[in-house]
């Protein structure tokens, strides 16, 4: 019998160009000869025969007849009762004989309401619906594949189970909206694809990992993996109520910034890295001896190259599997949490890499990037930008977003190089880049964009934090939407980052010169809710670390870490320090090696400098003086700012409770100072709760025996004061004796 398809069907089928499988492949009621049957279609390259099985012995086996040489096969069964459920018994070249169930007999799993909302870009869970995701359907075991392509003309999925032949799973089109989606029955967690699509244009494309895989193969090799995050079972539920509860604007935040392939090593096996699980419990072991609340991760989203630290992200729903699956990665944070760790993600919604198995020219056309150079390059990193008008991608970036909260349970997303979304001009000369409908330099598309990102983040969950890494003046980063801001949480300091940096590479005798440096960042700052970072970026490509950037010999050099700090936490804004800086590594960080641990057992000076981080974390979470009025002026008041000539700043931190203070002395230069005198609001004794010069911090020893009375004697407006003896190159905290309990 002659088949029942055109010739031209037949020829689009074998050689993988027809852009709608399912109108050829699959059963079809069709008349033959004025009677009523089902013809069953199959593609089946490896077949040497195949019969149709019904699945419930009632219609006779059905021998399938061979109509290309290739592998299409075609049964007609006469039947007046229409479709029926069957399978395919195949031999196959070998001689081996084996029964599959038909992806081309099953419905497609996407909803017309799901279609519409991906459609419009208005699916806040969309992660749920395209992917891969383990499911049965009607009774049978599989898993459904779904994938944004508008504009491609075919697209299939690859992989092991096929061959990696796009001939084998072409997938069905939902026109209008550019979804296409397969039930392939009989595939189970752990099997590796990728999407093969052909463009309009006939140009071949490399095959494309899925945008929305939960997982990857391990690099360098770059398929997505079929995997199940619904199983895990979560034991952070009082973590989480008590979360939604916080407004952590007035709580302490002290972030410890953490890349998990470099913080530590096992240093009798060479170069292996933690996995999430022994992270879990050796970084939360040491994130709570040191007194952080949190930790905040460099991306781990799955990216190809480990040099780029993760920024460089192919897999935005997979967390990398250079340290486990995505399970041990939710144990990981799970476990943190029951510590009472919070834990803040890098997230990079700023930029993508051009790898070709990646986002760029996804369907053969310019669909997540802009199709302009001028806007669709990122000169700096060689990367591609999004396309932040198209809806699609918005809502790709922003249900990306929402999951890592929802489904991961994460505290905060910090947001990678907002400023370079933010300029149109941004590392462009003239005549690189477009200017906006007004003529500015402001992307337009990026702030909505960034606007929508916090309103849905802090609506859908309440006590996280969104962070932004924005290195410019741009106004009102973190001021709420509705009075015109951009609605973040918090904004990274990087202006007083700078000068602080700038300021201790001085040599002391210089410092007088530059002492706007210490006061200058307080005349902004309140302007925005600021984190005060001493980040990663500080301590690469050249910058050396923190210890090498200060200047003098080694007790020196330590010496002004300690002082840093004890200013930087006596500092409006909330707290974030590199791993590493804790103990005063020397050498730049390299994320091929580990920190290096073994310096804590050298001598004083970094056994020191860690302890005096993990009193003042500690010191900083009891006191609310120090952290509950960060971002109001009524939380501090200088004493005195102007003593440039000996480089010394003093100053007072208050609770919400005014009767609650702290004062912070800082001395910049090697001389101690003796009889120094500065005003206090009250009288009393002052017990000196932290001198970053004591011995057991590897200082000389020099204070205040622990306290001092306040005298009747005015200075700096106040009418009482102290005399103070200021070790080199120290910092001091006093608190009164009375009032507040110690």
């Amino acid at each position: 019998m002659p088949s029942t398809l055109a010739a031209e069907a037949i020829e689009a089928i074998v050689q993988g160009k027809h852009g709608d499988p399912f109108a050829v492949l699959g059963p079809h009621e069709a008349y033959v000869a004025a009677e009523p049957c089902v013809v069953v279609r199959a593609f089946l390259p490896d077949a040497r025969e195949a019969t149709v099985v019904h699945a419930d012995g009632e219609i006779k086996d059905r021998p399938m007849e061979l109509v290309h040489p290739d592998g299409l096969f075609e049964a007609v069964i006469p039947t007046r009762n229409g479709f029926f459920p069957y399978r395919l018994r195949i031999v196959d070249q070998q001689g081996q004989g084996y029964e599959i169930e038909d992806p081309y007999r099953f419905p497609s799993t996407l909803s017309d309401y799901d279609l519409y909302l991906m459609g419009e870009g208005s699916h806040l869970r969309n992660y749920e619906k395209l992917g891969a995701h383990l499911m049965t359907l009607g009774g049978v075991p599989g898993v459904c594949f779904a994938v944004w392509a508008p504009n491609a003309k075919r697209v299939s999925v690859v992989g092991d189970f096929n061959r990696w032949d796009g001939r084998c799973h072409p997938m069905r089109n939902h026109p209008g909206n550019g979804i296409w989606d397969l039930f392939i029955p009989g595939l189970s967690e752990n099997a590796l694809y990728k999407f093969e699509i052909k463009s309009q244009s006939g140009e071949p494309l490399a095959l494309k990992a899925d945008p929305f895989a939960f997982a990857f193969e391990p690099p360098p090799r770059t398929a997505s993996r079929v995997f199940s995050i619904d199983a895990y079972q979560w034991e952070d539920a009082s973590w989480m109520d008590a979360r939604a509860r916080q407004n952590w604007l007035e709580r302490p935040v002290a972030i410890y910034e953490v890349h998990l392939g470099s913080w530590m090593r096992p240093p009798e096996e060479g170069s292996r890295f933690l996995t999430y699980r022994e992270l879990a419990h050796q970084l939360a072991d040491y994130v709570t001896e040191m007194g952080y609340t949190h930790v905040e991760l460099l991306p781990i989203t799955e990216h190809p190259f480990y040099g780029s630290w993760g920024y460089q992200t192919i897999g935005y729903f997979a967390p990398t599997c250079r340290y486990g699956t995505p399970t041990d990665f939710m144990y990981f944070v799970d476990c943190l949490h029951q510590r009472g760790i919070g834990v803040i993600l890098d997230w990079v919604p700023s930029h993508f890499p051009r790898d070709p198995h990646g986002l760029a020219y996804f369907d053969g056309t310019y669909l997540y990037e802009h199709e302009d150079p001028r806007k669709g390059e990122h000169r700096e990193w060689g990367t591609l930008t999004f396309n932040y008008g198209r809806k699609e991608v918005d809502n790709f970036l922003l249900g990306n977003a929402l999951f890592w909260l929802e489904r991961y349970h994460l505290d905060g997303l910090r947001v990678d190089a907002v400023a370079s979304m933010l300029y149109l001009d941004y590392s462009r000369k003239s005549g690189e880049w477009i200017p906006n409908i007004y003529g500015g330099n402001e992307n337009l598309e990026v702030v909505a964009f960034l606007r929508r990102f916090n309103e849905l983040v802090y609506e859908h969950h309440p006590g996280v934090m969104t962070i932004a890494e924005e290195s410019t003046a741009w106004p009102q980063v973190s001021r709420p939407t509705y009075v015109g801001g951009l609605g973040f949480g918090l904004k990274w300091n990087m202006g007083w980052m700078h000068d602080m940096l700038g300021y201790l590479a001085l040599d002391p005798i210089h410092r007088s010169y530059q002492h706007n440096n210490l006061t200058f960042g307080l005349l902004y700052a309140f302007s925005e809710n600021f984190v005060l970072p001493l980040s990663h970026d500080e301590m690469v490509h050249g910058k050396g670390s923190l210890l090498g950037k200060m200047s003098g010999d080694e007790w020196q050099k330590f010496a002004n870490l300690r002082c840093f700090y004890v200013f930087m936490y006596g500092h409006p804004g909330k707290k974030l320090l590199f791993m590493g800086g804790e103990f005063g590594q020397w050498r730049e960080w390299d994320h091929d090696r580990s920190l290096d641990w073994h310096l804590l057992a050298e001598g004083p000076y970094h056994k020191g400098l860690q302890g005096l981080v993990r009193d003042l974390n500690q010191l900083y979470r009891c006191r609310p003086a120090l952290h509950e009025v960060d971002f109001d002026s009524h939380g501090f008041e200088w004493i005195d700012c102007h003593d440039w000539q000996e480089s010394i700043v003093s100053f007072l931190r208050r609770a919400k409770d005014l009767d609650d203070f702290m004062i912070v002395v800082c001395n910049f230069t090697p001389v101690p100072r003796h009889g120094y005198r500065i005003g206090v609001p009250t009288g009393g004794h002052y017990v000196e709760l932290l001198n970053s010069d004591a011995t057991i911090y590897g200082g000389s020893n020099l204070g205040n025996g622990g306290g001092v009375e306040a005298e009747p004697i005015p200075e700096h407006g106040r009418p009482f004061s102290l005399l103070l003896t200021l070790p080199p190159l120290a910092g001091l905290i006093l608190k009164p004796a009375t009032g507040v309990a110690l």
